[in-house]
């Protein structure tokens, strides 16, 4: 590999006399100015300083390697200073180290991706090469020092069968550079002298390299953590003995750490709530069957949607909570109260708002983050569009009235294609070094959308908008049938796809006849709260019912919010559920919302008012059929799931 195309004799410094850190820091990053390497000389510079605050950069045996990632950064370089006195006081692994030779790289945030950053990785690991190291330390001048630049030799393979332990390690840190291919290369020294076998994971600014396979991780002895930022998919782990330290840690103790994870490591890793779920292998330790890696991908998706589903919901329980006193409830929402001559209900108002807001991205967050998983970070431009289309977002900027979204369907397939084409783009586009910024930053993102947008137009938007709207229309002709027909249909309409384009026409056309006095909001009302608050409580009483959890982490935190939401009629809190398993979770839904509906009917609970909230019980006549219907209705759908779940985590069909 040649580094040279990285640097020039201009960028190599042997004149430079000052022995304070931050000037000598000054120095380099006035050589990359003048070479247009930079554009803004304090912006980068000040972004190096802020680096140097996060984790020491010197090393050792005069070694020290700044660096800095900035907009500012034109194309990715590095600047040398071989200086004609040490500096002392620079915050060095070592603490005996004295800065002698100093490489400062300069990467632009736009190549975090690209192959740039692996031939500055690769820099990284031939300065952990003795003899190397020692040939540009001796170089007489800059001439000198370009011809020793590429004089490396490569070592043999990484990991080599011993008698000894198997040994895993991971190394990632702040900037995802430097520091996390030295301590790798020094692990991978240190298990050669120690007669182990080692396999290292980088997890750095170009994602996750050398990935440890499963078959990798049932031969180990136990993991090294070497790391300034949180683990990917740590949950891969678990159960094997590990030690945690920081990335610069194995440049000065490596063969400590090796021995401490087989004879005292300080502890089991153990799989948090917070941990994304690993990529799944087979046997051999191969990636994943595309079934598999969708199930994961949505599954991603929805954990990341969570938050967002869940902070919307809130905001807008919030609003309507702090308006019920006040009888403002459903009126909160109205323009008028924006401007309200009382500041307490223009916040709530806004409140409600900022709700319904949040709520018009919960499908690009899910969308975004399900490509994510396939493709890394160049799927979530395409995916977040995706989950805009699905949302209808496009028709209010294109002006189409009575546009008809595709929803949570839509979502689902726009977030699984924008993956995986941006997983095939990035890795069937081949540039030139020079040229490597286009793909991530240009051809990927133009071609993903374009796609994602003809796919939209021509697919997407017309088949599953297109069933919406024929669902849509099933109901309106459906408005004649008789009672417990229609309530079936409004039940079966309103909880299909839990406040999505059908439920919004189920409303429309309910609140329209209700209106006319000619149809009652029963079904309606009911089946807007029975699905929410029936899957929050099938993830409080699975362990009661089959003795284990059948709902993982992530969906129990989603459970007990969706409880709350149902309860103020915001059905939105149960479609992580729907994601994760719509061929169950929707005609369980269906059905309940059915079942309990026609109860209540046939009971006699009547509802003309549109409150399906808490507050709008004690309004329907008959409230006890209602809470009756409402019963059947939650239990159903709570008992189902999880009956299902258990049975299918038993034949080995999903796992918790």
């Amino acid at each position: 590999m040649d580094l040279k195309k990285l640097t020039s004799k201009q960028l190599v410094r042997y004149d430079i006399t000052s022995t304070d850190k931050a000037e000598v820091i000054r120095e380099l990053v006035h050589s990359l100015y003048k070479e247009n390497i930079i554009n803004d000389e304090q912006t980068f510079y000040d972004s190096v300083m802020e680096r140097e605050g996060t984790s020491a950069t010197g090393m050792e045996n005069g070694l020290a390697i700044p660096h800095g990632k900035s907009e500012t950064v034109n194309e990715a370089a590095f600047a040398v200073a071989r200086l004609e006195r040490p500096v002392k006081e620079w915050e060095s692994i070592d603490p005996d180290n004295q800065v002698e030779l100093v490489f400062l790289l300069a990467i632009p945030t736009s190549e975090a991706g690209s192959t740039h950053l692996n031939v500055l990785a690769e820099l990284s690991t031939r300065l952990m090469n003795k003899a190397y190291y020692t040939r540009l330390l001796e170089a007489k001048d800059s001439d000198d020092f370009m011809k020793a630049l590429d004089s490396y030799e490569k070592a043999g393979k990484k990991a080599v069968s011993k008698e000894g332990k198997t040994i895993l390690a991971v190394t990632s840190c702040a900037s995802g550079i430097a520091h996390t291919y030295m301590a790798a290369e020094a692990l991978e020294k240190a298990a050669d002298k120690l007669g182990y076998t080692i396999w290292t994971e980088k997890q750095g600014a170009t994602g996750i390299e050398d990935r440890i396979s499963a078959e990798m991780i049932k031969k180990a002895d136990g993991i090294v953590f070497a790391t300034d930022l949180p683990v990917k998919e740590k949950a891969r782990f678990a159960g094997l003995p590990y030690v945690q330290t920081r990335v610069a840690d194995p440049l000065k103790n490596s063969e400590s750490l090796l021995t401490k994870v087989v004879g005292k490591p300080d502890g089991k890793v153990k799989v948090q709530d917070s941990d994304v779920a690993p990529r799944q292998e087979n046997h051999n330790g191969e990636k994943q069957g595309v079934l598999s890696e969708m199930v994961q991908a949505v599954m991603t998706g929805i954990s990341y949607m969570i938050p967002l589903l869940v902070a919307g919901g809130l905001m807008m329980g919030i609003a309507k909570l702090g308006a019920m006193p006040f009888g403002l409830v459903n009126e909160i929402n109205d323009i008028s109260y924006a401007t309200h001559s009382n500041e307490f209900f223009v916040i709530l108002h806004h409140l409600d708002k900022l709700g319904f807001m949040i709520f018009q991205f919960i499908y690009a967050i899910f969308a975004a983050y399900t490509a994510y998983s396939i493709a890394d970070r160049v799927g979530i431009v395409a995916g977040f569009v995706g989950g805009l289309f699905a949302n209808g977002v496009h028709f209010r900027f294109w002006g189409i009235e009575g546009g008809v979204a595709s929803g949570f369907l839509g979502a689902l397939v726009l977030g699984l294609l924008a993956g995986y084409l941006s997983r095939f783009l990035n890795e069937k586009i081949k540039l030139n070094r020079n040229l490597q910024a286009m793909k991530p930053m240009f051809l990927i993102p133009a071609v993903s959308v374009l796609v994602i947008f003809l796919a939209n137009f021509y697919i997407v938007d017309p088949v599953f908008g297109g069933l919406n709207q024929l669902m849509e229309q099933a109901i309106t002709a459906s408005a004649e049938g008789g009672e417990i027909i229609l309530s079936s249909i409004i039940a079966a309409a309103t909880a299909f796809d839990l406040g999505g384009p059908v439920n919004k026409a189920a409303g429309a056309i309910n609140i329209g006849l209700a209106a006319d006095g000619i149809f009652p909001l029963t079904a309606r009302v009911l089946s807007i709260v029975i699905p929410p608050i029936g899957l929050g409580l099938a993830t409080v009483l699975d362990k009661y019912i089959v003795g284990k959890r059948v709902f993982n982490a992530n969906l129990r935190v989603t459970g007990n919010t969706s409880i709350l939401l149902g309860f103020l009629a915001i059905s939105e809190g149960a479609i992580p559920f729907m994601l994760q398993n719509p061929i169950i979770t929707i005609p369980i839904n269906i059905i309940g919302a059915i079942l309990g509906s026609i109860t209540a009917v046939l009971l006699g609970a009547v509802q003309w008012l549109p409150l399906p909230a808490v507050w709008g019980w004690p309004l329907v006549d008959n409230v006890l059929a209602y809470i009756i219907g409402l019963l059947v209705g939650t239990l159903f759908i709570a008992l189902s799931n999880i009956f299902i779940r258990n049975n299918m985590i038993k034949r080995g069909k999903m796992t918790v």
